[in-house]
């Protein structure tokens, strides 16, 4: 049953947030399992948040830091965010639905072992290998898909941000040097071309066109040289940085399909 049924979720950037989302929505108890210092851009819609805030709202659902996990909470509005990089509270919480949603693409330390159900987002996991259940978050026609069959994994990462109003790499804001960044506006603010976002170690970072600034990393973390710190919407529809995206929401349908997919399975009663 849905409402005994544990998920942990592992990453709590915007993505994830989706999936949570869809989850909590459906009432399943879930909990957030995040860094000490989350590199999310999309904060305003990223559980992440709360990890520098304590409390962070998402389209109606509270995410509050907590210091630590506990297997029986249970709130109706509120989703636990613990900070536990390596994930050692999985011993405490015992999930019956892992999903990790870190985007880690390489370097998969997951296993079929965390939980009886374990759902990897993305390139890098592997049915049979890492996880049970593979969602492709690859933006196109198999967005959101769910692969279950042992060997089934998603695409592989192109690398290359998708065409938004017909910009694609150019509404990336990068790093020019390594150092600390700070922010020189908010997220959801008009920006006009050449007008700084950030700064990294005194070097602006200003805007490649004019647009809306949808995601900033937090202020004060040390980032290197040409690293992802933000990103500049050209349609400017400011009410959007504030909205769980589509892309998140799909990919959140392809965990709830693959949950109660396996909740329907002969012997799978343990979900």
């Amino acid at each position: 049953m849905v409402a005994d049924a544990r998920v942990v979720v592992r990453g709590g950037g915007d993505l994830a947030t989706g999936v949570i989302y869809r989850l909590h929505r459906a009432g399943f108890a879930v909990t957030v399992l995040e860094l000490a210092q989350p590199r999310a851009l999309r904060r305003a819609v990223a559980a992440a948040q709360a990890v520098y805030s304590d409390r962070h709202e998402v389209e109606g659902i509270l995410f509050e830091k907590v210091a630590t996990a506990s297997r029986n909470a249970r709130h109706a509005q509120t989703v636990p965010v613990v900070v536990d990089p390596g994930a050692d509270s999985l011993a405490q919480l015992q999930p019956t639905v892992l999903v990790d949603a870190r985007l880690k693409k390489r370097e998969i330390d997951c296993n079929c072992n965390l939980a009886p159900l374990v759902i990897g987002l993305g390139p890098g996991f592997s049915v049979g290998e890492n996880c049970h259940a593979v969602v492709e978050t690859q933006r196109g026609h198999t967005l959101g898909r769910v692969y279950c069959e042992r060997g089934d994994s998603a695409l592989t990462d192109t690398g290359v941000p998708a065409v938004v109003a017909g910009h694609g790499e150019e509404r990336v804001l990068r790093a020019p040097c390594a150092g600390a960044l700070q922010a020189q506006a908010q997220i959801g603010d008009r920006l006009p071309a050449g007008v700084a976002a950030a700064s990294v170690n005194g070097q602006p970072v200003g805007a490649p066109f004019s647009g809306v600034l949808r995601g900033l990393m937090h202020s004060g973390l040390t980032v290197a040289a040409n690293e992802k710190i933000g990103d500049i919407d050209p349609r400017g529809a400011r009410e959007n940085c504030f909205r769980i995206s589509d892309k998140a929401l799909t990919i959140g349908g392809g965990v709830l399909e693959a949950i109660l997919r396996r909740m329907r399975q002969p012997g799978r009663a343990a979900l």
